[in-house]
């Protein structure tokens, strides 16, 4: 299995980096977590044959983490996809969907695609099948607006990838990452607490708990990438690959 970190800022991109998208990969597996405003740009960057993608699986509403998606799926029309699509994530996705791809294109939500497109719900701590991967999500916070909020756990090809999303710390993250294969985990200050999102220090406290098998951190601010040469934990890159 590899996982390549398509865009892995925050949502102002610090650092330069592009928003939220990793492409999780092996024989029989090939989807998205998340798809934020700069991630078609990024996929053709580095590459990514779009077509091959079978799933994207959205953890929230906020723009650098679900906003892609009408240019992910507009360039999918254009280029004459015929590969069925399946975009998954919390309760009222379809409705959120529509909303962005008109105002971002108008009338494109109602354009009929070339390709089998499904949209479905997922509800929290039920466990869904798409092809070789299941999938669990788990409520996180991260506020009100834009919400609900998931992290999701991946099972796929006897390895598991766990991400813990945009959240503050909640007892939900142990059993979503605990004894994952990958964890990547949101890391957007280092020491100081700020409200729906996860500080490293915090973090830390409760690493024996998670018992993960490999680390690696997401979505960081300036004052974390400030640190990033300093740590003893891997911190994401765009572009970088991780085999699992």
């Amino acid at each position: 299995m590899q996982l390549r970190f398509i865009g892995c800022g925050d949502a102002f991109g610090s650092g330069g980096r592009f928003n939220t998208c990793f492409h999780l990969t092996g024989e029989h597996t090939n989807l998205l977590i998340d798809c934020g405003a700069s991630s078609l740009s990024a996929l053709k960057r580095l590459g990514i044959v779009r077509d091959a993608i079978d799933l994207v699986l959205v953890t929230h509403f906020h723009g650098d983490h679900f906003a892609g998606l009408p240019f992910l799926l507009l360039d999918a029309q254009f280029s004459r996809r015929t590969r069925p699509l399946t975009i998954a994530g919390p309760q009222g996705i379809e409705t959120r969907l529509a909303q962005v791809m008109e105002a971002l294109f108008e009338n494109s939500s109602r354009t009929k695609q070339r390709f089998e497109l499904s949209v479905v719900e997922l509800a929290p701590e039920q466990r869904r099948s798409f092809g070789a991967a299941t999938v669990t999500p788990y409520p996180v916070v991260h506020g009100e607006s834009g919400g609900p909020f998931l992290g999701y756990r991946v099972e796929a090809e006897d390895r598991t990838v766990a991400y813990t999303a945009d959240t503050e710390w909640t007892e939900s993250l142990i059993p979503l990452a605990h004894g994952a294969d990958l964890f990547i985990a949101e890391a957007y200050m280092y020491d100081k607490v700020v409200k729906n999102h996860l500080s490293l220090k915090t973090l830390e406290q409760h690493l024996p708990e998670i018992d993960a098998k490999r680390l690696v951190l997401t979505h960081m601010s300036d004052d974390m990438l400030s640190r990033v040469g300093m740590l003893p934990y891997t911190a994401a890159e765009d572009g970088m690959s991780i085999e699992f």
